[in-house]
């Protein structure tokens, strides 16, 4: 089980289930691991009183799994308490919400399709698929996105079904959702109000005014009708 408040995440404490030979499995987790272009979380663990391991970047699995330098050291049964990195997360969050509001400014302005991303608590990229990408002003952009941002504009997290998800006629980015078995009845929805709906399991802010301004870094052109965008926060 997990669960990850976007920002500052408290330490926790849990019960160590399972264990293989590069990583231990937790009975309950606020680890968000990696995925949909978000890096997984790190931080430390502790055990018998002081003693102290690194966690390495948390992966996806049918389990989270929590990396650490030497398995030996943990035993199943055990009880221990982990500290997230909470610059890194929280650095993560905010990027993560911010990317949202920067796709969605640039399908609402050009049409343009984001067919990848990739978060970094301090710089983050976009790539973007455009009809006529010569359409594309970084000015225009950013400006949009800042105003957003200085807006102070609720983000939400919804869990609905499948079928409200696939009917809602604001809703965007639902092209994977046949890739996710049928056995998964409801997903989790960000909502950053009158700005953007999508599925996503990422980590968010709460409110647009808990993100610093951004500004444009650079872009690549990647092929017939792709630019990757590049930003950072100001």
């Amino acid at each position: 089980m997990s669960r990850h408040p976007g920002l500052n995440p408290p330490p926790f404490e849990t019960i160590i289930t399972g264990k293989d030979e590069n990583f231990i499995l937790f009975e309950e987790s606020y680890c968000y691991p990696r995925g949909g272009g978000q890096p997984g979380d790190t931080g430390v663990i502790f055990s018998e009183g002081s003693r102290v391991s690194m966690l390495h970047e948390v992966l996806p699995g049918d389990m989270i799994l929590h990396p650490v330098d030497d398995v030996s050291k943990f035993q199943i049964g055990q009880k221990v308490s982990c500290e997230i990195d909470v610059e890194r997360r929280n650095g993560n969050t905010l990027m993560h919400t911010s990317q949202h509001i920067v796709s969605a400014i640039a399908e609402d302005l050009w049409g343009a399709e984001t067919v990848g991303n990739q978060i970094g608590p301090k710089q983050s990229r976009v790539d973007l698929y455009f009809e006529n990408k010569e359409v594309f002003d970084s000015d225009i952009l950013i400006n949009e996105v800042n105003t957003v941002l200085s807006s102070k504009i609720n983000v939400n997290i919804h869990n609905w079904d499948r079928k409200k998800i696939l009917g809602h006629d604001q809703m965007r980015h639902t092209k994977f959702m046949h890739r996710i078995p049928e056995s998964i009845t409801h997903l989790r929805v960000v909502e950053v109000e009158g700005v953007d709906l999508c599925p996503c399991a990422g980590t968010h802010a709460s409110n647009t005014n808990q993100i610093p301004m951004i500004k444009f870094v650079g872009k690549k052109n990647k092929g017939k009708g792709r630019i990757r965008i590049s930003y950072e926060f100001d």
